[in-house]
């Protein structure tokens, strides 16, 4: 089977190479995916597979085999792009000014749409249905939410993802045990003091600088309060405040984005925020509002459909192409949610150019060794294939 995989996807490469350029040249924003969307379900019809539209807004979902079986196994993507202006100089860069595939979504819905065209071709070949999920607003962490409470996870025994990763080096995979990206969650400060004159800042309280002592003391606080082996990420991306040059402000808005890997510190980081963030306040005359708002869980990946991962991948490719990682990310991904509702697994998809700079994902620069699109879709499908042959296995795909 897997040499019929690998026949397949090599036949399909130049469509999937003319797939992915077609989406990075046509990016959408998140809860904007309308042409994406009109075009995955164009490309899942075509293969005979089964397609709803509108699924978690501008999502879709496609069912293959979807009455053999009472399992199924899903196969989530995603679809949406960056507010960033394309520096890449390639003749299919973005033609929507401002808009760019900084992440790698046009080759995740690539790979999505190549597993599908590969598995429709497959036959009668696993006793159960595959569902792939095409989400749209990855990048604002709310689309998996609103495919869930569209009901694409009803059913669903297992699931599967993946995520490009340019220090990887196409043809590549990493696959990672365990915690494999943090939790992320939205901080809002606001400081509120007294305004005054710039020449006078004793008869005032001096908004923007309680703020600086603010961002100050919790970082200070991170590396002398937090665990060290627990990482805590804390950045204050956005901050607002004060009239003119020479007033004094009396009002002050942070925002914020707050990452962290364990469940304990997890729990604990709002009251320690507000604590540090009050304390400061009182100190200097001001007073504070300190909002934290939950975002979404790390990923933590099934052991056993990691090791289905691992296994797929070094049957294709061989024991030098796939890596294990040792270290988890501090990023986040919506694929958590899923996992609330079925274990599953997300593994690194290698698209490193060898003989050119790789820019980091969010770059306007970056991009992508192509020839990783075929290695995604073999992988992917494979892992697929393998899955139906040990879905009644204990450990794979099965929740304590």
């Amino acid at each position: 089977m897997l040499d019929q995989i690998k026949d397949l996807a090599e036949k399909l490469a130049p469509r999937l190479i003319e797939i992915r350029r077609h989406l990075h040249s046509h990016p959408e924003l998140s809860g904007q995916e309308y042409q994406t969307a009109t075009y995955v379900a164009g490309v899942l019809s075509s293969c005979g597979i089964q397609v709803r539209e509108s699924v978690g807004k501008t999502g879709v979902v496609g069912e293959l085999n979807a009455s053999v079986g009472d399992r199924r196994l899903a196969i989530r993507t995603d679809m949406d792009a960056l507010p960033i202006a394309e520096r890449t100089g390639l003749d299919f860069a973005s033609r929507q000014p401002g808009v760019m595939h900084a992440c790698g979504h046009d080759v995740h819905t690539t790979v999505g749409l190549g597993t599908a065209m590969v598995l429709s071709q497959l036959g009668e070949a696993f006793p159960g249905s595959i569902r792939f999920l095409f989400q749209p607003a990855e990048e604002i962490a709310r689309g998996a939410s609103w495919m869930v409470a569209d009901g694409a996870m009803e059913g669903v025994n297992a699931v599967l993802s993946l995520h490009v990763f340019p220090t990887i080096p196409a043809g590549s995979v990493g696959v990672r045990y365990g915690t494999l990206t943090a939790a992320a969650d939205d901080l809002r400060i606001v400081i509120i003091g007294e305004s005054g004159h710039g020449a006078r800042p004793h008869e005032a309280k001096d908004a923007i600088w309680i703020a600086a002592q603010v961002i100050t003391s919790l970082q200070q606080a991170i590396c002398r309060t937090q665990n060290p082996l627990r990482p805590v990420v804390l950045t204050i991306g956005k901050m607002t405040g004060g009239r003119a040059p020479n007033v004094i402000a009396d009002r002050v808005e942070m925002l914020g984005t707050v990452r962290s890997l364990h469940p304990e510190t997890h729990t604990n980081l709002p009251q320690w925020i507000e604590r540090i963030v009050t304390n400061i306040c009182q100190t200097y005359g001001a007073s504070c509002e300190v909002e934290y708002k939950r975002g979404v869980p790390g990923v933590q990946n099934d052991t056993g459909l990691t090791q289905l991962l691992e296994a797929a991948a070094k049957e294709a490719w061989g024991s030098d192409r796939v890596t294990i990682l040792l270290e988890p990310s501090l990023g986040a991904e919506d694929f958590s949610l899923y996992l609330q509702h079925a274990p599953g697994a997300m593994f690194r998809l290698g698209v490193g150019h060898h003989d050119k700079p790789n820019y980091p994902l969010h770059h306007p620069q970056f991009d992508v060794d192509e020839s990783a699109i075929v290695t995604g879709v073999v992988t992917m499908a494979y892992a697929a294939y393998k899955y139906w042959q040990h879905a009644g296995e204990k450990g794979i795909g099965h929740r304590a």
